[in-house]
């Protein structure tokens, strides 16, 4: 039966009886390790096998961890994340509540903030949440000014082609009342020459 599974497994109908290594990273039997591969938050694995208990992602360009990233690894524990420049904005938030749920708390105090400025060298574990949300809202303010910006120039040339419209419209208008008022004068003259060339008899 093992021989039969083992076999299946090697032929690739069962991937899942012998969890991958996630590239670029190197494993060993319970140890993932990713350090100094240059991962950045969209090149970083989107899963780990369930079996790892040590996951090293130190030295890389990581800002954030996405979110739920950790939360089915029930084996794991430890996670090294030093050396990566944390921006601990809104998308610091799955990270730092991950990090305050660890026992071993201590082990993380290298893990630090990057930016912004004002949160710089600060431990992510120990940043409270008005102190993050603070910096949603400074995000979320640039937004808005951004789109209140591209509003009011979008009102300009509105206005703009409005101003457009009815100058072209009053042209056209007076063009129109002009064409009206030759053509009247036409007819009147045919008229007139009309009478001329065909007088009425007594």
């Amino acid at each position: 039966m093992n021989s039969g599974i083992l076999f299946l497994s090697l032929l690739g109908f069962l991937p899942s009886v012998i969890p991958t290594c996630p590239l670029p990273c190197k494993c060993a039997t319970n140890i993932i390790d990713c350090m100094s591969k240059g991962l950045t938050v969209t090149r970083l694995p989107a899963a780990f096998r369930p079996s790892a208990e040590i996951i090293n992602l130190s030295y890389n360009r990581l800002t954030s961890i996405p979110s739920g990233l950790f939360d089915n690894l029930n084996s794991l524990q430890a996670v090294h994340l030093q050396g990566n420049p944390w921006e601990c904005d809104c998308d610091i938030l799955y990270l730092r509540s991950w990090l305050q749920w660890q026992q071993n708390r201590t082990f993380y105090r290298d893990v630090r903030c990057a930016s912004p400025a004002h949160l710089q060298g600060r431990v992510v574990a120990y940043l409270t949440e008005d102190e993050i949300i603070s910096t949603c809202q400074y995000w979320y303010c640039s937004l808005a000014l951004f789109s209140q910006l591209v509003l009011i120039i979008l009102l300009f040339l509105q206005a703009i082609l409005v101003i457009f419209i009815i100058i072209y419209l009053q042209r056209f208008r007076r063009m129109a009342a002009e064409a009206r008022s030759t053509t009247r004068d036409l007819y009147q003259r045919a008229d007139t020459w009309s009478l001329q060339e065909h007088p009425r008899k007594p």
